[in-house]
């Protein structure tokens, strides 16, 4: 079965086709990166207006590098939130064009349901499982018992963990996108400020405006004092409180749940700091830890044709109603 993949929720343009889930045929992306790094991050109306130029270009080459026609394609899945509601919107209206000249079934899916089934494409999700999403709009930690099927036990209460670190990296004078900068600097750095770690108790919750907080007081402080500050060994005390907040709520959710199965979702799950603490824990309390590859952290078309194909098989459809959410709960 090939599903055609359609995600616009950002500022990547990119449509995929998967096959029975798992396959990936072709991918195509056009990121507007280098146009929002001017601006210092995404400017949203910039955004939705070059996916209105990109979107037929990138349905021709999809399909082109498939060596497909959309004859070929069973259904079309695409992201409806949540996201930027102008960006969205022109995906979303491309689906239920292409869907209704062709006669295709639309499967409506969830943005952070594609993130978790981007995992798929490295190996067949195993049940039960934890999932830890962390991106520049999300931190959850979600239980899965079987296939499409989600219980979200914890997320952000304010910043979500790759804001944070794009607002760390502006104040410690990194350019956009701050959350690989910060990664490639803390590498070289040592952990030498004293930083808290954020909302360090029981819950699956988590919080990162107090630590950016603290990050631009300290930054402040020792200006006013004239101090310089060593850029990589703050990159590197930030990091290490991230890393250690989520490492340690998320092995104590997988001891919880007696679950031996963790997948890791999202862009801040390309983050080498991130994964090597991950690895290390799971390794020590033996749990299964998958990974994707770093093409398939950032958003992109595969990971919703993957995600829709089960949305399929579980008898998800919508109709040409379907209009995108900025913001709706993952279940």
């Amino acid at each position: 079965m090939y599903i055609l993949g359609i995600e616009s929720s950002c500022d990547e343009t990119s449509l995929s086709i998967i096959k029975d889930g798992t396959v990936e045929v072709s991918t195509v992306v056009l990121s507007q990166m280098d146009t929002h790094a001017y601006y210092g991050g995404v400017v949203p109306e910039i955004a939705s207006r070059m996916h209105v130029e990109n979107i037929t270009i990138v349905i021709d080459e999809v399909l082109k590098k498939a060596g497909m026609s959309m004859d070929d394609i069973d259904a079309i899945a695409v992201t409806y939130g949540p996201g930027l509601i102008g960006s969205l919107l022109i995906g979303l209206m491309a689906a239920k064009t292409l869907a209704f000249i062709y006669n295709k079934p639309l499967i409506p899916v969830h943005h952070i349901a594609g993130h978790i089934y981007a995992n798929n494409l490295v190996r067949p999700l195993e049940f039960p499982l934890i999932a830890l999403v962390v991106s520049g709009g999300h931190t959850e930690l979600v239980y899965m018992k079987e296939d499409y099927s989600f219980e979200v036990l914890g997320g952000t209460l304010d910043d979500a963990v790759g804001e944070a670190y794009d607002k760390v990296a502006r104040v410690i004078g990194l350019p956009y996108p701050g959350g690989p900068n910060v990664d490639r600097l803390a590498a070289t750095g040592k952990d030498t400020y004293d930083l808290p770690l954020p909302l360090n108790d029981d819950s699956y919750n988590f919080s990162f405006s107090g630590l950016k907080s603290a990050v631009i007081n300290l930054v402040h402080n020792e200006k006013q004092r004239g101090n310089e500050i060593i850029k990589e060994n703050l990159a590197a005390s930030f990091q290490n409180r991230v890393t250690e907040i989520l490492t340690k709520k998320t092995i104590r959710a997988l001891k919880e749940r007696g679950v031996s199965n963790l997948i890791v979702a999202g862009g801040v799950a390309a983050n080498k700091g991130l994964r090597s603490s991950l690895k290390q824990a799971c390794d020590k309390e033996n749990i299964n830890l998958t990974i994707p590859e770093i093409k398939y952290c950032t958003d992109n078309g595969a990971m919703i044709g993957a995600a829709g194909y089960y949305a399929y098989a579980k008898g998800l459809r919508a109709d040409l109603s379907l209009n995108a959410k900025a913001t709706m709960e993952l279940k």
